[in-house]
């Protein structure tokens, strides 16, 4: 028998739940400043109950083929990654309503 989710009820190869949080965030994209002058990008505000933050981290570093981390619910990247970090999370089905770039 499968597992059943239990935040909506349906099996979990059905689970809708990441793709309707997807929806909802309210996502910062940044850059800052870190010591010797080097450029983060940073990416914040994600719901971490509803979104594996860490399997995002992994495919964030893998497209812009740099290194990176997550640090208080928020991905770290090395470098500035603003325009193909959007591109991304568009691509993977967060709305681009909801991200806001700086």
């Amino acid at each position: 028998m499968p597992e059943i989710c239990p935040k909506c009820g349906l099996p979990k190869e059905l689970c809708v739940c990441e793709e309707i949080a997807k929806e909802e965030q309210k996502i910062k994209i940044y850059v800052s400043k870190r010591r010797f002058g080097k450029l983060m990008t940073v990416v914040e505000g994600f719901d971490t109950d509803l979104i594996d933050i860490k399997e995002l981290v992994k495919k964030l570093k893998d497209i812009c083929a740099c290194g990176g981390t997550v640090k208080k619910d928020a991905i770290e990247l090395q470098g500035d990654h603003r325009k193909k970090v959007e591109e991304a999370l568009i691509s993977m089905g967060f709305s681009k309503d909801t991200i806001e770039v700086k």
